[in-house]
């Protein structure tokens, strides 16, 4: 059969996305996966979250892991849930990222099937389960297989692995695959996701020396960041201002990566910086409190600590001073609900560094509620906000939202800091590129928006000319000389995107119907109110369940 003695790719996620990661790569008599990560962001990608495998699970017989973000890693929990016991290889600063973050991702899996078993059960239907539990994910850490960087692994006779320090997270690697197949040799590099040359904490990404075909990642591809010092000054800038104003800063930030560079960023701006005019800002930033508040951020922080080997050289020397990184005078860690609740009670100015970095869940919306109407607090983000979310409406500009049911106007000055992002811009992209020496017969570019991934597909054509290609959903690559692809599978939700709109509006409304409950029990009914109030809202309410039923009859 044509094609039987070469590589195959298949791309299953991240295709003109930056979500979703999963490829099944055919090689030497084997199937194995690189990554297999949830959607995230819309309704239309999470929806892809639910559907079966677009490959028979038990036919995989290893897979490789990147590192432990859950666009990468969040959906091995279903394939162990589906009967996968083979290994998950992979660095163990990933496994350990992985043993705190699936079983919160499966503990939201579990909050979110009971909404809408709620609804089935009123109708009579059989309640579903979730994608998987907290357990599910527990239990699918007894096949993560933990590797070293710069070690080659025999899978077997015929194929090799290495993974490489990408520099993007703690843990996160570059995999170079070598594969054998009739005395050919065939290698494949994989850079899940490049990180800057200059990410607090972290070694710079690894430069891989040969490369037959090339799957890389394109976030940024149409974009240049800041530089780094220029980042730390603006970060202090911003918070100082905001404190000189009595306001508070808050930052959505990932729990897991951005809170611990920005933890390292708050201890380092004191380093090289002799101005009185420094000087004074940094005494005010050392003066008010700097809260986690985030149960994730706090156990990633613990793994941070534990795997402090992975730093760069420039952080084990700070490390062996007797200086913690992660630690400075005025931090504190806020792990419970109430404790979370006190922080928007106190009228001090403090900086509140809290999850989701795109404030579509968490903790993060209760206290942008309490600090987006203030025109003396401010907003910080210092992440990629994806379409569609409450983050990057707000970077784009809006001036009302709504929270908890609630009509917010944004007061508060927006900033976003993206030289903080985890992932190479346009520039670094290239030179990870130019680094080979042996330059890739062919570029895939994956995990990226189309617009970016365009620009960038365009750069590598002008200045390096290597082909690229931006692959589809679905599209399976043999790595021969006339590249064949064939579609091997389509989207599952991609068509009718009216319909897709409606979906996310559903869930918008869902959501907004939560918070309004939780409004309701707290700041409502927990008061004293008479009972002319309670039944106005009761009006109101039997308003909203009428033009409900409305649109259900009618539908």
């Amino acid at each position: 059969m044509k094609g039987k003695d070469f590589m195959k790719i298949t791309f299953l996620g991240a295709t003109k996305t930056v979500t979703g990661s999963n490829f099944l790569v055919e090689a030497a008599g084997k199937k194995f996966l690189v990554d297999c990560g949830m959607y995230q962001g819309s309704s239309k990608d999470e929806m892809q979250n639910n559907e079966p495998f677009p490959f028979n699970v038990q036919d995989i017989d290893f897979m490789l892991l990147t590192h432990a973000h859950i666009d990468h890693s969040g959906r091995i929990p279903k394939l162990y849930v589906d009967g996968y016991r083979n290994p998950v290889i992979t660095t163990k600063a990933t496994r350990d990222l992985c043993s705190i973050m699936l079983p919160d991702s499966g503990h939201i899996q579990e909050q979110e099937i009971q909404w809408r078993n709620k609804k089935r059960i009123r109708e009579g239907k059989e309640p579903l389960p979730p994608l998987y539990t907290a357990q599910d994910a527990i239990n699918c850490m007894e096949i993560f297989k933990p590797v070293h960087y710069d070690e080659i692994i025999d899978i077997d006779e015929n194929i090799h692995v290495r993974f490489n320090d990408a520099g993007h997270m703690l843990g996160s690697a570059i995999i170079e695959i070598w594969a054998k197949e009739d005395g050919k040799e065939t290698k494949a590099v994989f850079t899940g996701d490049l990180g800057n040359n200059d990410i607090p904490l972290l070694s710079s990404p690894t430069m891989i020396e040969t490369a037959d075909y090339l799957v890389m990642e394109s976030t940024y591809g149409g974009r240049l960041h800041i530089r780094n010092d220029e980042k730390a000054n603006l970060f202090l800038d911003v918070v100082s201002e905001t404190l000189e104003k009595g306001g508070t800063v808050v930052i959505p930030s990932f729990a897991v990566g951005r809170t611990q560079e920005i933890l390292y960023e708050i201890n380092n701006l004191k380093e090289g910086q002799n101005s009185e005019e420094f000087k004074k800002k940094y005494e005010e930033l050392m003066r008010v409190p700097v809260y986690v508040d985030s149960p994730l951020a706090i156990s990633a922080t613990e793994v941070f600590r534990e795997n402090a080997d992975l730093f760069d050289e420039e952080t084990q020397k700070i490390i062996k001073s007797g200086d913690n990184p992660l630690e400075f005078p005025g931090l504190q860690f806020t792990r419970t609900a109430d404790e979370s609740k006190e922080l928007n009670a106190r009228q001090e100015s403090a900086i509140i560094i809290s999850a989701s970095g795109m404030c579509e869940v968490g903790r993060i919306k209760h206290h942008l509620k309490h600090h987006l109407w203030e025109s003396n607090s401010t907003i910080l983000f210092v992440g990629y906000q994806a379409p569609g979310t409450l983050g990057r409406r707000l970077v784009d500009g809006e001036k009302k939202v709504k929270i908890f049911g609630e009509e917010i106007a944004v007061n508060a000055r927006i900033e976003y800091i993206e030289g903080y992002s985890g992932h190479a811009d346009q520039e670094w992209l290239l030179n990870f590129i130019y680094s080979f020496i042996t330059k890739p017969k062919h570029i895939f570019l994956v995990h990226g928006e189309p617009d970016g991934q365009i620009i960038l597909k365009d750069k590598i054509l002008e200045n390096i000319n290597i082909p690229v290609t931006i692959p589809d959903y679905g599209e399976c690559y043999t790595l021969d000389d006339q590249l064949t692809m064939e579609q091997v599978t389509t989207p599952v939700v991609r068509e009718n995107i009216e319909r897709n709109d409606v979906l996310d509006k559903i869930k918008t409304l869902k959501e907004e119907l939560d918070d309004m409950e939780t409004i309701v029990k707290e700041e409502y009914l927990g008061k004293a109110n008479n009972d002319d109030s309670i039944s106005r809202l009761k009006l109101r309410l039997k308003e909203i369940e009428d033009q409900i039923v409305k649109i259900v009859e009618n539908a």
